[in-house]
């Protein structure tokens, strides 16, 4: 087996554990301006993070779905995956079955 075809698929695994850790609001922080929009617009880009589907090689270089962009309501938004240890006290190996998903959602101008 060939080193690409390793890389995609150790990408295409995270892939998966990233589009199951969307579907969870749970694993979820929102930024202050996320926070600051009303409770409709709010829902909605929960929403939009979970259903998001729209990935490119250029939003999604190495297949690994760990961060989008979508805009809704007029708002730009951003949302990126990182990997934890379950304390959350240091970064970890994303196919470690420990390994805890934080994403975060944030408005573009906020980044």
């Amino acid at each position: 087996m060939d080193t690409e075809t390793i890389a995609n698929e150790t990408s295409a695994k995270i892939a998966a554990l990233n589009d199951a850790a969307r579907s969870n609001a749970a694993n979820y922080m929102a930024t202050r301006g996320i926070m600051s929009l009303d409770e409709v617009t709010i829902g909605d880009i929960f929403v939009a993070v979970q259903d998001f589907r729209k990935f490119t090689e250029d939003n999604d270089p190495y297949g690994e779905h760990d961060f989008g962009s979508f805009t809704t309501s007029g708002n730009k938004v951003f949302w990126k995956i990182d990997y934890y240890t379950q304390d959350l006290s240091s970064g970890c190996d994303p196919l470690d079955p420990k390994c805890r998903r934080i994403i975060t959602i944030m408005l573009a101008e906020e980044y």
